[in-house]
């Protein structure tokens, strides 16, 4: 499948959001901006501008897209000082969590139960956000050839290095830029790019969302493992990554 991927290393600071554009071709994905927002541009602003000259996107979201059903089931209930009559990994974790984990051998972090919470909810604010300022709202995606113009999924990069055998350990913050040099090298083997790529060994947000593009890209190409039960992943969102 053809189109534009938006790959977007979300957080609760616009200044630390990640973003790369790339697009699936006949020839592979090849990525032609990388970047983060300017001063007095919000990151709607900077992904808006990117989808204007693409018939249809898919935005890669590394951000939880939901919380655990248990969790609002338990909490719709609940008062203060009640009991919660559910184990903890049913209530703080997703379906998609656990089978990440079985997978992979790597626990995503709890979304209800860790301040990723937060970086859910700006996640899901952007969204909104895109949507309400275009002609159609941006749904999750949950097949290749979604319909909609503009579409999402949750992506996780550390599943991207985890299926590829990328060692991904201690490569965050300034002070281990050097630990990126390899994770650079390796995406330029996977990603065409049309830019300077400088930044990516500079800032580990926008090395993150070149990988989201990547997970985007094997979406689009059919790679990724679908939701062990579709109903349930409607409701609590859904980690893609490709099957091994």
């Amino acid at each position: 499948m053809n189109g534009c991927i938006i790959g977007i290393d979300c957080a609760t600071d616009p200044k630390r959001v990640g973003l790369a554009r790339g697009w699936a071709t006949a020839n592979g994905p090849v990525v032609d901006r990388l970047g983060k927002v300017a001063k007095g541009e919000s990151v709607a602003d900077r992904v808006i501008d990117w989808m204007a000259d693409a018939p249809r996107v898919l935005l890669a979201m590394d951000a939880p897209l939901g919380w655990p059903a248990a969790l609002g089931d338990a909490l719709a209930v609940h008062r203060a000082g009640g009991f919660l009559p559910v184990v903890p990994n049913r209530l703080f974790r997703r379906d998609t969590d656990r089978f990440t984990h079985r997978q992979l051998g790597k626990l995503p972090l709890d979304v209800g139960a860790d301040r990723i919470a937060r970086t859910a909810h700006a996640a899901l604010s952007l969204l909104h956000e895109i949507g309400e300022r275009q002609p159609c709202a941006v749904p999750l995606a949950w097949s290749p050839g979604f319909s909609e113009p503009a579409a999402a999924i949750e992506v996780y990069p550390a599943a991207v290095l985890k299926t590829s055998g990328m060692r991904f350990q201690g490569y965050k913050g300034a002070a281990n830029a050097a630990q990126r040099t390899g994770m650079v090298s390796w995406l330029q083997e996977q990603l065409v790019f049309e830019v300077d790529t400088a930044i990516l060994q500079e800032d580990d947000d926008v090395l993150d969302a070149a990988i989201c593009v990547l997970a985007g890209y094997h979406f689009l190409q059919g790679l990724c493992m679908p939701p062990t039960d579709a109903d349930l992943a409607r409701r609590e969102g859904w980690i893609w990554f490709r099957g091994g």
